[in-house]
C-alpha cells in the first residue's frame, strides 16, 4: 500500500469571544449601592422592632397594635424579598461583566419605597 494520504491540515480556530471589560466605576457604585442597601435593610428592621417594642399604650379608639405590627413586618418582608432580589441580579451582572449600577440603584429605589408606604401604613395604624 503506500504511504497513508495525510489528510487536510487543520481549520483554524477562532479564539473564544473575548469578555468585556469590566468597568471599575459599574463595580464600585453597583458594590457601595448595595452595602447602603443592606445597611437599610439592618435600620429598618431595627427601627420596626424598636417601633413595636415602644407600642405599649395604644388607645384602641384611634390605634391598631395589629395593624401596626401587620404594615412593619409586611413592610420589612417585602424589602427584604426585593433587596434580596436585587442584590441578586446584580451580582449576576457582575459576574457576567455587565452593566449592573442601574439594578443596584433600583434594589435600592425600590427598598426605600417599600419602607416609605410602610411607614405611612404604621402611622396611620397608631393614628398618627
Amino acid at each position: 500500500m503506500g504511504h497513508p494520504y495525510p489528510g487536510y491540515p487543520p481549520y483554524p480556530g477562532y479564539p473564544p469571544p473575548a469578555k468585556p471589560a469590566r468597568s471599575a466605576t459599574d463595580v464600585t457604585i453597583s458594590v457601595v449601592v448595595l452595602v447602603f442597601t443592606a445597611l437599610l435593610g439592618v435600620g429598618a428592621v431595627f427601627m420596626g422592632i424598636f417601633s413595636l417594642a415602644f407600642l405599649d399604650y395604644c388607645p384602641p379608639a384611634t390605634c391598631s397594635a395589629e395593624g401596626a405590627a401587620t404594615a412593619v413586618m409586611t413592610a420589612l418582608g417585602v424589602a427584604a424579598l426585593v433587596g434580596l432580589a436585587g442584590m441578586i441580579v446584580t451580582i449576576v451582572r457582575l459576574v457576567r461583566h455587565k452593566t449592573a449600577w442601574p439594578y443596584a440603584v433600583g434594589t435600592l429605589g425600590l427598598c426605600l419605597v417599600v419602607l416609605f408606604f410602610g411607614g405611612m401604613a404604621y402611622s396611620v395604624a397608631v393614628g398618627g
